[in-house]
């Protein structure tokens, strides 16, 4: 099969588009025929020795963590799917192997793909729906009639962010540039705010959750507009325990998981069109690299896609 393979660390030069072996599943995976694949920030970051050591990946291997794609063969122990079921997944960190044509996953990383959208927006999905699910729901339990401040409200994880916050019931305040602010209203924002014009914390007071994925300078000055016992969750940065103690808020940094009824929670949302999906760019596999170049700017709106196949009739 064709795939993307990382043998040296380094730039996104070292993502090298050859044959190498297709996986063959185990006994509690399915082999799934990729339509499409997710990019996101953390496949650059393991092309670094250090990066790739944090998430116990050892040379030579294949990046990616989103798929969308075809159920090709199942493991013994498969009770949930069947070849032809097409699905989405979220890949372990470890082991990835999402830029490629074929790729395995557990029954804890897939979950069926939406049926209202096509397969090169649903390999867009899993993580960073994942991750604005976890930080929102499961860690800051946000609620209905709560006002929470989404940073960085126009890239992948801020778009679900918003949206899942909106079908939440709760209020909305997000943040992005000029370019974006159209976009945070098409996605549901109450309150959007240009930072390149206005400081957040002049229009954001007494919010009950922060969403943090920007870090350094926009972090320190979130925890002065959480309400005391509210929650800030950050994606990028360690939280200052002094900070938090001072203004009597709670704080977690977040490590996502793979979570296939969380995933499946999320393509009933898509379906019943509470989540739009924004890709804003897609590649074919052998331009990697350029991929994950856009990504790294920190300007994408929504997600960035790699098309493997053609999408099935």
């Amino acid at each position: 099969m064709k795939a993307i393979v990382v043998h040296n660390y380094g730039g996104p030069e070292v993502l090298k588009y050859e044959d190498t072996r297709r996986p063959e599943p185990k006994e509690d995976q399915i082999l799934v025929r990729a339509i499409a694949a997710g990019v996101n920030p953390v496949d650059a970051s393991i092309r670094s020795e250090r990066g790739a050591k944090f998430f116990g990946i050892t040379l030579p291997f294949i990046p990616g963590y989103d798929i969308a794609g075809v159920v090709e063969k199942t493991g013994a122990k498969i009770a949930k799917f069947k070849p032809g079921d097409s699905v989405y997944a979220y890949l372990s960190l470890k082991d990835g192997g999402g830029y490629a044509e074929y790729a395995v996953a557990t029954e804890v990383e897939a979950a069926p793909k939406p049926k209202s959208i096509r397969f090169v927006e649903a390999a867009g999905v899993p993580v960073v729906a994942l991750t604005a699910w976890q930080a929102l729901i499961d860690t800051a339990k946000l609620s209905v009639g709560q006002t929470v401040l989404i940073h960085g409200g126009s890239g992948g994880v801020g778009s679900f962010a918003i949206q899942i916050a909106k079908a939440r019931g709760a209020k909305v305040i997000a943040t992005a540039s000029t370019a974006n602010q159209d976009l945070l209203k098409q996605l549901g924002a109450d309150v959007a705010i240009d930072y390149t014009k206005q400081k957040f914390e002049d229009v954001a007071k007494d919010v009950d959750v922060v969403l943090d994925s920007v870090g350094k300078d926009t972090l320190a000055r979130s925890y002065g507009v959480v309400k005391k016992g509210g929650f800030i969750v950050t994606l990028v940065s360690r939280l200052d325990q002094a900070e938090l103690d001072k203004h009597g808020i709670r704080g977690a940094s977040l490590s996502v998981n793979p979570d296939s009824s969380e995933l499946a929670e999320i393509g009933k949302l898509i379906d019943a069109n509470k989540i739009k999906v924004i890709v804003s760019q897609t590649f074919p596999l052998s331009e990697a690299m350029k991929a994950q170049e856009q990504v790294a700017t920190g300007h994408t709106r929504g997600k960035i896609v790699l098309k493997v196949a053609d999408e099935p009739k």
